[in-house]
């Protein structure tokens, strides 16, 4: 077994990418996966950050809400996936330390989209444009010009040939198993026992997140005429801040709580008012789904696996009452902007 130890900072990905293909090998693999696990958690707090954020029950705010949370599940899903990726070829995937556990606000992990900082808020045009951001492909096939960066969904085509030129390493071993197509087509967590099984799983985190080659739609939905996740916010952006032909930006057309850009080092715990043990307690239970999900994918056998994986599941269900709670209390500056989760890993 391959010992590796990565980290959400730094630029892991990008040095991979430039590693020539055929030195692609075993080690550069695990290493590989696992970023993309890396990768697919940073998504979840500030995508869940704006869909907690809603604050209303308009056509408008359901369909965004809906819109969001298939985007969520869909990114569960896609961190379920990955993490079968990294055991089916002996590896052990690595989802807690202060280190590791991507930090807001901060880049994406392992040097994806430099220019891009991540932040936890409420839900603004500007935490949408942001998601897009993360989920753009190299070439949208909404516009014309191709972008002049690399994209996740390159870095897992890279990850892909990589399972190709080596795929006597993919060994079915401890597979975590759940049948969640109520979330779409792709989002079950299945084992991955051969190449083709591996193809699959890959494609379908791609192709929700960025959509096809010549469609916008998301080919594994769980309705009909689903977008992919980019098409999809800029969808939601749309609806958000309809364009205007002044060029003056109309008052957001969704009530959302305002929670304002949770500061580096999270919320100052000095000041007066502070609800330091809500946020402390918020964190605690976001370290420990963590280890849960950890500890499952370490398990021999599928049972206590599935029983793990269901209790790292219930804990993220428990997040979202305080998390709205901390979104209903204001910031001590007068700034209108209430608190938010900051979803920081502390030690047990």
């Amino acid at each position: 077994m391959v010992n590796v130890v990565q980290y959400a900072q730094g630029n892991q990905i990008v040095e991979l990418m430039q590693q020539p293909t055929e030195q692609r090998d075993t080690t550069w693999l695990h290493k590989a996966v696992q970023q993309a696990i890396l990768l697919e958690l940073a998504t979840l707090p500030p995508y869940l950050c704006g869909m907690w954020s809603i604050d209303d029950t308009s056509v408008k705010a359901n369909q965004v809400r809906t819109a969001l949370r298939k985007i969520v599940f869909d990114e569960m899903s896609h961190l379920g996936i990955a993490c079968n990726l990294l055991t089916t070829i002996g590896g052990t995937p690595l989802l807690t330390g202060e280190t590791r556990v991507p930090g807001y606000p901060g880049p994406l992990p392992g040097g994806v989209r430099p220019d891009l900082t991540v932040f936890l808020s409420g839900l603004t045009p500007d935490s949408v444009e942001m998601y897009a951001k993360i989920e753009k492909p190299d070439h949208p096939v909404t516009l014309d010009a191709p972008a002049a960066y690399t994209s996740i969904g390159a870095f897992y085509t890279a990850i892909l040939k990589a399972f190709r030129a080596n795929p006597k390493l993919i060994t079915g071993k401890r597979q975590v198993e759940r049948d969640m197509a109520h979330h779409g087509s792709g989002n079950s967590l299945e084992r991955l026992e051969t190449l083709a099984d591996v193809e699959l799983a890959i494609t379908v985190i791609k192709e929700q997140g960025e959509g096809t080659s010549t469609s916008p739609e998301n080919p594994y939905p769980g309705g009909q005429g689903e977008l992919a996740h980019y098409y999809a916010f800029l969808k939601v952006l749309e609806i958000l801040q309809p364009p205007n032909p002044d060029q003056i930006k109309p008052p957001p057309q969704i009530k959302t709580l305002p929670m304002g850009v949770v500061p580096h080092g999270g919320w100052s715990r000095k000041s007066p008012g502070v609800p330091a043990s809500a946020l402390d307690s918020f964190n605690r239970t976001y370290s420990d789904m963590l280890s849960l999900l950890e500890q499952a994918w370490q398990q021999p056998a599928s049972g206590p696996a599935a029983d793990l994986l269901q209790d790292a599941v219930d804990k993220m269900g428990a997040l979202r009452k305080p998390a709205r709670d901390l979104m209903k209390i204001a910031l001590p500056d007068s700034s209108g902007k209430n608190y938010g989760p900051e979803f920081r890993y502390v030690a047990p």
